[in-house]
């Protein structure tokens, strides 16, 4: 069985996350998400809309995704992909080159962002419907 291993925030999520997680889990059997917890979130200065008990419980009802854990903190890549037996590291190419460091544990994959749609830009386009 090969391992698949993907990190993010998912929150709002859209069809940009979707096809990440579509095409991450065809480069393998099983999909695990390490979803970035609201302290970490805290920590990187992200908040996210919704609580990590709900993007958890979101990401889990997506037919791609086969188990979600908690990301905590910058430095459990290493040991995460040890853990859980992780044959391919996954992220978006807007990290390209950042995971590298992971080669020595697994294959690491970084695939095209969807064109067109993020949360950033989500977050933007209803402060402008707000504000306008």
């Amino acid at each position: 069985m090969k391992r698949i291993l993907t990190y993010g925030t998912f929150d709002l999520l859209h069809y940009g996350h979707i096809n990440l997680l579509r095409r991450a889990k065809e480069l393998g059997d099983y999909l695990i998400v390490g979803l970035s917890t609201d302290e970490f979130n805290a920590v990187k200065h992200k908040e996210a809309y919704h609580s990590y008990e709900n993007r958890k419980l979101i990401l889990e009802a997506i037919r791609y995704v086969d188990e979600v854990i908690p990301e905590k903190d910058w430095d459990q890549k290493v040991s995460d992909v040890k853990n859980n037996d992780v044959d391919v590291f996954v992220m978006g190419d807007d990290w390209k080159g950042k995971f590298d460091f992971l080669k020595d544990y697994c294959e690491v994959v970084y695939l095209p962002r969807t064109v067109g749609i993020s949360t950033t830009k989500i977050k933007h386009d209803l402060f402008s419907v707000k504000n306008g």
